[in-house]
């Protein structure tokens, strides 16, 4: 499941090429690739360029009219599909992290 506070990255085996407003991504480990429409191409760049998906969620919304519940049913839709097939990493923001006492 898809938490709007995790972060989203690019794995080092995926292979993105953007076409003329849409975009191709490969998966070099398992061959498998994925396209994006205009639209998927903006949720992937937002969500990638994001400290937060919840910061390229609301991007998007001030750029799209859309629902709110539409948009993030959607774009948590993308995410998962994304993520299994390996092209897309999602991670809670303070992985890695050092605790603070």
């Amino acid at each position: 499941m898809v938490s709007f506070t995790d972060r989203a990255s690019v794995p080092s085996h995926v292979l993105v090429r953007f076409l003329e407003g849409e975009s191709v991504l490969l998966n070099l480990e398992t061959e498998r690739y994925f396209g994006l429409d205009r639209t998927g191409t903006r949720m992937w760049k937002a969500v990638t360029a994001a400290p937060e998906i919840r910061v390229a969620f609301e991007e998007l919304l001030h750029e799209y009219d859309v629902d709110p519940e539409l948009l993030r049913s959607n774009l948590t839709e993308l995410l998962g599909q994304l993520q299994a097939n390996g092209l897309l990493e999602v991670r809670p923001v303070d992985l890695g992290k050092a605790a603070t006492v």
